[in-house]
């Protein structure tokens, strides 16, 4: 079941008969799609990595472990520009 609020947050039920057929735990599961995601380029290395509560050079690193190339482009970069400065970077 897939429900929105008005503030733009999806949440996603997965079924414990489902998550226990995976062998994974919740985080290990997010962590699987995010990278599915990621590889299929319908998330940004920035939006990825925040999902999953790491910074990007963790993220980078468990990718490269994984043999998956991190595609960069100047949209992202643009969008890590503007992370930046809203985290306070300047």
């Amino acid at each position: 079941m897939i429900t929105k609020t008005k503030e733009s947050i999806m949440s996603l039920v997965i079924a414990d008969e489902i998550l226990k057929a995976s062998g994974l735990s919740e985080s290990e599961l997010l962590l699987e799609i995010v990278i599915m995601l990621f590889e299929k380029e319908k998330l940004t290395l920035g939006k990825a990595s925040r999902l999953v509560g790491q910074d990007q050079i963790q993220f980078q690193r468990l990718l490269a472990s994984r043999r998956i190339p991190v595609h960069y482009d100047v949209a992202e970069f643009r969008e890590d520009i503007k992370s930046l400065k809203q985290q306070g970077w300047r």
